[in-house]
């Protein structure tokens, strides 16, 4: 896998993919990921507050649906628009990019990324968020907060996989964000 597992080069100005200093020669690129109800869109806005860039790929024009075949049949699963993804990657600048993604082809990208920060989160923790957040209306219906929660045993084993750095958070939200500007070295 080589540096894949995002490792490697905490400084940002290493030559992963053979651009070098001109592929953003001190922006550190976080990839945050994890399960609906984790809190991803709560770190990002409080990235954001901090000065911090950050894309929410569950909004926009950053996912599209795939089919995809598995035994029980076709299913339409999220992947990342890898042109899209291209250019923020190329042209990130700032301090920290930081990026929440939860798709099928995020691995595509880890060679990319500083950092994969996978949050996580107790099922009761994460049903509640379902069921009571204001940001999304995913999981609110029982349905849904079912199939989400049957992802915590399916889904997250593959995501902890990649996950250079794993926070629970029930964590205090300001001690979660310390963890992974700590996590790339920047001050918090």
């Amino acid at each position: 896998r080589g540096d894949r597992d995002g490792r490697g080069d905490r400084d940002g100005r290493g030559d992963r993919d053979g651009r070098g200093a001109a592929y953003g020669a001190t922006v550190r690129r976080v990839l945050i990921t994890g399960l609906s109800g984790v809190g991803k869109s709560s770190v990002l806005e409080r990235l954001a507050a901090l000065g911090h860039r950050t894309v929410d790929t569950d909004l926009g024009p950053w996912l599209h649906e795939v089919p995809v075949e598995d035994a029980g049949g076709t299913t339409h699963e999220p992947m990342l628009v890898p042109e899209l993804m291209d250019e923020l990657l190329r042209t990130a600048d700032g301090e920290l990019l930081a990026v929440a993604a939860t798709a099928r082809n995020q691995g595509d990208f880890y060679d990319r990324f500083d950092a994969v920060v996978l949050l996580s989160a107790p099922v009761e923790v994460m049903a509640e968020r379902l069921e009571h957040r204001s940001t999304n209306d995913y999981g609110k219906d029982a349905t849904e907060r079912a199939e989400a929660l049957a992802y915590k045993e399916t889904v997250e084993p593959l995501l902890r996989r990649g996950a250079t750095l794993e926070i629970d958070t029930r964590t205090p939200l300001d001690e979660v964000v310390a963890s992974i500007l700590g996590h790339v070295g920047l001050d918090p």
